[in-house]
This record gives C-alpha cells, sequence and structure tokens, in this order.
C-alpha cells in the first residue's frame, strides 16, 4: 500500500483522515483490501461475478 497525504501545517487530523479516506476510494484500496480478508475459492469468484454481470 504506497498511498501517502501530506498533513498541512495547521490542518485538523480529522480533515487529513477524510482526504485520505477520499483517495483510497478513488484508489479501490479499500474493496480491494475488504475483498482480500478472506479467501473465496474460484469458484465462488465466478459465482459472485456472474451474479453481479447478471443483473
Amino acid at each position: 500500500m504506497d498511498t501517502e497525504i501530506r498533513v498541512k501545517k495547521g490542518e485538523i487530523i480529522d480533515r487529513a483522515l477524510r482526504r485520505l479516506k477520499k483517495k483510497l476510494d478513488k484508489e479501490g484500496t479499500l474493496k480491494e483490501l475488504r475483498n482480500r480478508r478472506h479467501y473465496e475459492k474460484p469458484s465462488e469468484v465466478k459465482r459472485r461475478e456472474a451474479k453481479l454481470h447478471h443483473r
């Protein structure tokens, strides 16, 4: 994970965290992390993707 933000001088931490979350969301990092949390068998991947494309 190479995502980095610089906290500006005098910037509120909450604002910096919000910028970081927005950047991670834009890059798809959080989504990828959630998907990798548990092992998914190849047949489960195919079934899930078929379900998504079928809609």
